[in-house]
């Protein structure tokens, strides 16, 4: 039967590792994943469908607090880790917990994980979630049309719902969106990209997902998840680190893998930054990537009707993964409340209910601003009962996610958008030009 296998995962590179490595290895014997990170996601199962002819059942996933019994119930051999935006020491205190209960604990790379594609692929990571890749990546996607080709967006998986009808996703327009049941994570990501013109693809299986892009593409987009690695091997690796965090380029996993692999590497919100923060970035990335091409950039930051902000209680909503799990404690639309004259910043914590209380709880760091949480229609629910709660006499929408298309408020919602602008460097533009010409010749 093999060894006994668990794939510690969040919905989303466990999936993949399993059916790049394990599916076509009957040496191991996957018998359960866990679930962290992402609400929600537990007790539900992979299908028997997806995980291949050595299976004859679907695979059950558990929450990952559950690991140390299930290594001892199921007689696990191996465990293996398979998500992202982990500090090194949480790695470690993962694999200490694996090892004292008699397992082994064990890493899978992009040589025995990584598809290769017959188009041109740009990658787009980062060191930590939330440091610019999605306004990096749509910056190239206009480029390359403007040049007269075809770009297709591929994201990190996001199946947080039935992974039978989610094996391959490609999304166009809002209708699709809609019929998908997105998350409102899954909208931050997709809609900007829709809005221009563009198309999505994500889901479960990428060898099929792939080969569904490549027939609409002339050039492949990963825009990565978390600070993961790509699913594709990529002919020009772009990595974006974030000058608000220094020293999180080198301390976080698998950011620092990017980094090192890195041949771009774009030092993002630079203007925003202390300069001995900066330094600190510079220098990490210089010792870690000293062949990467380095760039500077920031997100220049624009506001949909800024008059309805100022002398108002404001309450801000940002991007949730970047402020849960990516450690930040605002975001762009706190800058832009701020800038525009908010005359309060209304603290969502005293109002926030059920599973948002439970999110302000788990992340002490969040202050006075809410995540923008909806992995479920009950959730979504909470999310407007808090805001309606707070008193606020506008919302900031510092979400990529369209509040106001998915939640009925009574006060008016301000949109906060940014892009990608960069500041110094070679041209970032040129490198993913020539980079995709060279891709392009070669066969």
């Amino acid at each position: 039967m093999g060894l006994r296998c668990i794939i510690m995962g969040a919905a989303g590179r466990d999936f993949h590792d399993f059916q790049t490595f394990f599916r076509a290895r009957p040496e191991f014997r996957v018998v359960a994943f866990t679930a962290a990170q992402i609400p929600f996601i537990e007790r539900r199962a992979f299908p028997r469908e997806l995980a291949g002819p050595g299976y004859d059942a679907d695979v059950p996933i558990h929450p990952e607090a559950d690991l140390p019994r299930l290594i001892r119930e199921l007689d696990v051999d191996l465990v293996f880790l398979s998500y992202s935006d982990l500090s090194h020491e949480e790695v470690m205190h993962r694999a200490s917990m694996v090892q004292a209960a008699g397992a082994g604990f064990a890493l899978l790379g992009p040589k025995l994980t990584q598809l290769r594609s017959g188009r041109p692929v740009v990658a787009v990571t980062a060191v930590r979630t939330g440091a610019g890749k999605s306004p990096v990546t749509f910056a190239i996607a206009a480029h390359l049309r403007a040049i007269g080709l075809r770009p297709v967006i591929l994201r990190h998986p996001m199946p947080y719902g039935d992974l039978r009808a989610q094996r391959v996703q490609r999304f166009a327009t809002e209708a699709d969106l809609d019929a998908g049941r997105c998350t409102i994570e899954e909208r931050e990501e997709y809609e900007p990209y829709l809005e221009a013109g563009l198309v999505v693809f994500a889901g479960v299986d990428y060898r099929a997902i792939l080969e569904a892009a490549e027939r609409d593409a002339d050039v492949v987009l990963w825009d990565g998840g978390n600070n993961d690695y790509p699913f594709l091997r990529p002919d020009l690796s772009i990595v974006v680190a974030d000058a608000l965090r220094p020293g999180h380029e080198v301390a976080y996993f698998p950011g620092e893998t990017n980094l090192r692999a890195a041949d771009v590497v774009i030092v993002n919100k630079v203007s925003g930054a202390a300069p001995h923060a900066l330094e600190t970035v510079r220098r990490n990335v210089a010792a870690l990537a000293p062949g990467a091409a380095v760039i500077e950039g920031d997100l220049a930051i624009s506001v949909e009707r800024p008059g309805a902000i100022a002398g108002r209680r404001a309450l801000v909503v940002e991007d949730g993964p970047t402020l849960t799990h990516g450690g930040m404690a605002y975001g762009a639309g706190t800058v832009a409340a701020r800038a525009h004259g908010a005359r309060e910043l209304v603290d969502p914590r005293p109002f926030a209910v059920g599973t948002i209380a439970e999110a302000f709880a788990r992340y002490p760091h969040l202050g006075a601003v809410l995540p923008a949480l909806g992995y479920s229609e009950a959730q979504r629910r909470e999310l407007a009962e808090t805001i309606a709660a707070s008193g606020a006499e506008v919302v900031v929408d510092g979400s990529p996610s369209r509040l106001d298309r998915f939640l009925t408020l009574d006060v008016p919602v301000v949109r906060v958008r940014y892009r990608f602008e960069q500041r110094a460097g070679p041209p970032l533009l040129d490198l993913v030009a020539d980079a995709v010409r060279r891709a392009r010749r070669t066969p």
